[in-house]
């Protein structure tokens, strides 16, 4: 029972994920650990959605539902995902946690992905994997009938993640767009994109990095670096990416 319910909440939360604010925090320590959240605010999402369910819809248990709660990654997923992962992304999985605010009456709905990675490899490891589990295909036949915007399949945004190449060391934090991958993305998500531009809805994407000490280099023109050189905060949108895919791109010395 408690997983059917958690199941519904995820499947709520990935159909509103069109217009939503993404931010990834990383908290790099000088013992190598490093702790990364990705947060999506989808409280925009509900307000343009809103408008476009019927009263019926409104009613449901799902849009009255008030939750504010932390619980462990794994246990929020689904029976038919955990049976599929290999024993190192089953632990990636149980060493991160999954938080969730919902008040869809007051135009809230945040979730954040929280993992504690002990060094860069296994920092490396879940950003390679994160996108894998969390947005598993098999999601689909939840979301895709459920989904107020008919047919406004905006979980595929989110489940491109996987178009990034990672190369994480002690002393360095890279990260490139696969363009091949990333075109690949933007021909599958291709109406999703239509759609949200005719609704005029903006996706702006956040990164910000926090590092123990100064860094040595940031490659990305568009990243502004902290007056201590500590923080490195990238800020752009969908539409600027599909323009020119590399002002995501990130290579950071330290």
């Amino acid at each position: 029972m408690k997983k059917c319910c958690i199941l519904m909440l995820l499947s709520v939360m990935l159909c509103f994920t069109s217009c939503v604010d993404i931010e990834e925090h990383y908290d790099f320590k000088l013992d190598g650990s490093c702790n990364v959240v990705y947060g999506f605010d989808m409280g925009r999402a509900v307000s343009v959605f809103m408008n476009l369910m019927s009263d019926s819809v409104k009613a449901t248990p799902q849009f009255n539902v008030v939750k504010d709660t932390t619980l462990n990654f794994y246990t929020a997923l689904p029976d038919s995902i955990e049976r599929k992962l290999n024993i190192d992304e089953a632990n990636m999985a149980k060493s991160s946690s999954l938080s969730i605010k919902m008040d869809l009456k007051k135009n809230v709905m945040k979730m954040s992905i929280s993992h504690l990675a002990k060094n860069a490899a296994d920092l490396e490891y879940y950003l390679k994997h994160l996108s894998k589990i969390s947005m598993n295909n098999q999601l689909d036949a939840v979301t895709k009938n459920s989904d107020p915007a008919r047919g406004f399949n905006a979980q595929q945004l989110v489940a491109g993640q996987d178009y990034y190449s990672y190369e994480v060391t002690p002393h360095k934090f890279y990260r490139i767009v696969d363009k091949v991958k990333f075109n690949a993305f933007l021909k599958k998500t291709q109406t999703t994109l239509v759609m949200a531009k005719a609704m005029l809805i903006d996706m702006p994407y956040k990164v910000i990095l926090n590092f123990a000490k100064p860094v040595k280099k940031v490659n990305n023109p568009k990243a502004i670096v902290s007056a201590d050189r500590k923080r490195v905060t990238l800020i752009t949108t969908m539409d600027d990416a599909i323009k020119d895919p590399t002002v995501m791109n990130l290579k950071i010395d330290f």
